[in-house]
C-alpha cells in the first residue's frame, strides 16, 4: 500500500510502500481511497501550526472512498459502497457535547488525518458511524472537497444567520462552495480577496457574486455578517468595520493567527464575532443532499498521490483555483 507520511512538522512528507491495515474493530470499514482532497488544515499540521498531531501521520480528511471490508458491528454499509471520510472521526458518544448535539466540542474526539491515518493513501480505516454516504450526482474528485471544505463552509454559513447581504474573505475551496449555498438561499454575496489577486477575483465573478474586491476595500453596502476563511487575524477588525449593526463576523478556520487589538465602536452596536469548530454528522446529513439539490459545482485539480509535498506548496503560496485533490493509484499515475 502506498501512502505519503509525515514524519514530523515542517518536514516533506516521505513516500512509503507499507503492509496492509490492522485488522478492523467491530465498528470499522476499511478503504480503498478513491481521492482525498487537500485541505489548509492539513498544511497547518505540516507547519506546525496544529501542535501535537499523531506521528508518523498520513494525512488527509476529505476523502471519498469505496467499502472492502466491515467490522463485525457495521450496519448499513456493505462492500462496494462509497462513502465519504470527514475531520471528525469519532466522539465520546457521553459527554455533555455529545448528548446536547454539539458533538464537534467533545473533548474526546478524534480527527481524521490528525489524530488517526487520513486519506493521503491508497488504502484507510475509518469508523462506519463517522461516514457518510456521497451522492451519486458527483464524481469522486468533485465530491472530495464537500467532505471539509463544504462541510466547515456550510456549518459556518448556518452559523452566519439569515441576513441579505453576506461577505467571504478568502476565496478558496470552501468560499467557492459557500458562495453557491448562500445564492441558493438568495442571498448576496460580497467577496474579499487579496489586493491585487485579479484571478481569485475573476473566479469569484464567474460564480454570479454581487461584489468582488480587495480586503483593503469595503463593500458598497454594509454586510449582514461576514465569514473569514482566511485564516488572517487582522482581518477580523477589518471585517467587523463592514459589518452591519447587529452582524456577525464568522471565523471558519482552526487556526488563525492573532486577532489584533481594535477600537470598541466596531463591536459596538450588538456586532458579535464567532468561530467554527470542526463538524457534527447533522451538517454532513444536511449539506450532502443540499449539495446535490442545488447542485454545487466543485472547481478542482486533481493531482497524483505522490505528488502530495507539490498540491502542500501550491495551497501554501495561494496557487490553487478552488481546491486540489490527491488521487491515488493508475488514475494518478503513482505506479
Amino acid at each position: 500500500m502506498l501512502r505519503m507520511v509525515l514524519q514530523s512538522p515542517h518536514t516533506p512528507l516521505a513516500r512509503e510502500d507499507s503492509e496492509l491495515l490492522r485488522p478492523l474493530g467491530n465498528e470499522e470499514i476499511r478503504l480503498k481511497v478513491r481521492a482525498c482532497g487537500v485541505c489548509r488544515t492539513d498544511l497547518h499540521i505540516v507547519d506546525g501550526e496544529l501542535e501535537h498531531p499523531k506521528l508518523p501521520l498520513v494525512l488527509g480528511h476529505e476523502v471519498v472512498a469505496t467499502v472492502v471490508e466491515t467490522g463485525a458491528a457495521v450496519r448499513g454499509l456493505s462492500t462496494g459502497d462509497r462513502v465519504g471520510v470527514p475531520w471528525l472521526a469519532g466522539t465520546c458518544g457521553e459527554c455533555t457535547y455529545c448528548r446536547s448535539g454539539r458533538e464537534n466540542l467533545c473533548e474526546q474526539a478524534r480527527f481524521t488525518g490528525y489524530d488517526i491515518d487520513g486519506g493521503y493513501a491508497e488504502q484507510m480505516v475509518a469508523d462506519a458511524r463517522y461516514s457518510f454516504p456521497i451522492p451519486s450526482s458527483f464524481d469522486d474528485v468533485s465530491a472530495a472537497p464537500l467532505l471539509c471544505a463544504g462541510l466547515i463552509g456550510y456549518r459556518s454559513f448556518r452559523l452566519s444567520g439569515e441576513g441579505k447581504r453576506l461577505g467571504l474573505y478568502g476565496f478558496g475551496a470552501s468560499a467557492h462552495i459557500v458562495a453557491q449555498v448562500a445564492r441558493h438561499f438568495g442571498r448576496e454575496v460580497y467577496v474579499f480577496t487579496r489586493p491585487g489577486d485579479a484571478a481569485g477575483q475573476q473566479f469569484a465573478r464567474s460564480l454570479g457574486v454581487e461584489w468582488v474586491g480587495g480586503s483593503n476595500e469595503l463593500p458598497p453596502h454594509a454586510l449582514d455578517a461576514a465569514i473569514l476563511f482566511a485564516p488572517v487575524g487582522s482581518l477580523v477588525p477589518t471585517a467587523l468595520e463592514a459589518t452591519a449593526p447587529g452582524g456577525v463576523v464568522v471565523c471558519a478556520g482552526i487556526h488563525m493567527s492573532d486577532i489584533p487589538s481594535f477600537p470598541y465602536r466596531l463591536l459596538w452596536k450588538e456586532r458579535s464575532v464567532r468561530s467554527v469548530a470542526n463538524l457534527t454528522r447533522r451538517d454532513g446529513n444536511e449539506f450532502l443532499p443540499l449539495a446535490a439539490k442545488i447542485p454545487i459545482r466543485t472547481t478542482t485539480t486533481p493531482l497524483p498521490l505522490t505528488e502530495a509535498n507539490e498540491a502542500l506548496s501550491r495551497l501554501r503560496d495561494g496557487r490553487v483555483e478552488g481546491a486540489l485533490v490527491l488521487v491515488p493509484g493508475p488514475s494518478g499515475t503513482d505506479r
